[in-house]
């Protein structure tokens, strides 16, 4: 593991700052960078792609004029990229900015990268295996595990009877590998490997009251719709070359318009939905951060308001 203080003195750790969606991450984030003179480095799986902005609730062109962004807008929509990719091109980012005597800010909340960074994991060496699991973890994140977990059980139901459907991470690999391999879990018993994380982190996530939670997203949707969501889906569906069953199109706040276009939902049908579905998925990304137990240090607002100097105090070399 690279000591961090032999580049960047005063500080012990790297932080991540990560909660479920529109719970105030890049607020927080930004704060902190202008408080220490940080860089942020994204950690969304849908923020890497070019194009997709007010549905992924990017920061605006003046913050990222404000405070240098990285590993965000790095791709084309279409394209396929895999969690090796981003802790390959993260851990770069990261490095580089180090080297410059600049503390990185990681902040997101893509379960699989923060987990990843953390625990210095690589998924294998098997590329159809890498692929399948990236399409796993979207039909989780759009659906929930069970239909997941029920296929896993049919497949392969030694791995299903060892791993409880609440490790997503798991249930999802396990059957990522069958389905890509055509081998269980328990044959191919080395699929991932673990060799510890290059950097040392400290993970911090917002914890908001449900309801309140719940409010901020309603919030956001309209918000979004406001600032013209619709015209942002709808150049990303007329555009060419892409395949409308890629990624970037399952993301909530463009999913939702397919119907839309084709005039069987309306507008508020389609607010409705991404509202219900963006719920569901910070339910699904507190399970995720939850099971990261002790890793995580919770942050609680005030107010909806948190002092940097609380994480500040939990990532200098001042720390006992």
């Amino acid at each position: 593991m690279i000591n961090i203080s032999d580049y960047l003195q005063g500080y012990r750790y790297i932080p991540i700052i990560t909660g479920p969606t529109a719970s105030g991450k890049s607020s927080l984030a930004l704060d902190l960078c202008r408080a220490d003179g940080a860089e942020l480095v994204c950690a969304d799986s849908m923020q890497i792609y070019r194009g997709l902005d007010i549905g992924t609730a990017k920061d605006t062109p003046e913050e990222m004029r404000e405070i240098n962004h990285h590993m965000c807008d790095i791709i084309s929509p279409g394209t396929c990229y895999s969690v090796n990719d981003y802790i390959r091109d993260c851990t770069a980012a990261v490095m580089g900015i180090l080297e410059r005597g600049v503390l990185p800010v990681i902040c997101g909340g893509t379960g699989q990268y923060i987990s990843a960074l953390c625990h210095g994991t690589s998924f294998g060496v098997d590329a159809a295996a890498t692929a399948r699991t990236d399409e796993l973890a979207d039909e989780y994140n759009r659906d929930g595990i069970d239909g997941i977990y029920q296929r896993l059980k049919e497949c392969d139901p030694d791995a299903a009877s060892k791993i409880h459907p609440n490790n997503t991470r798991r249930v999802i690999r396990a059957l990522a590998v069958y389905e890509a391999t055509g081998k269980t879990f328990t044959e191919k018993n080395s699929v991932s490997m673990v060799s510890g994380p290059v950097f040392p982190f400290r993970v911090f996530m917002i914890n908001h009251d449900r309801s309140i939670l719940y409010d901020r997203i309603n919030r956001r949707v309209e918000s979004m719709i406001d600032e013209g969501l619709e015209a942002e889906v709808s150049r990303l569906y007329s555009g060419t070359g892409i395949d409308h069953s890629s990624t970037c199109f399952q993301a909530i706040g463009y999913k939702e318009f397919a119907d839309y276009f084709e005039g069987r939902m309306s507008l508020d049908e389609v607010k409705y939905d991404i509202k219900l579905r963006s719920r569901h998925y910070a339910k699904r990304q507190l399970t995720w951060f939850r099971g990261m137990g002790d890793e995580i240090i919770l942050l609680e607002p005030v107010a909806n308001y948190i002092n940097v100097n609380n994480i500040n105090s939990n990532i200098s070399q001042s720390e006992q």
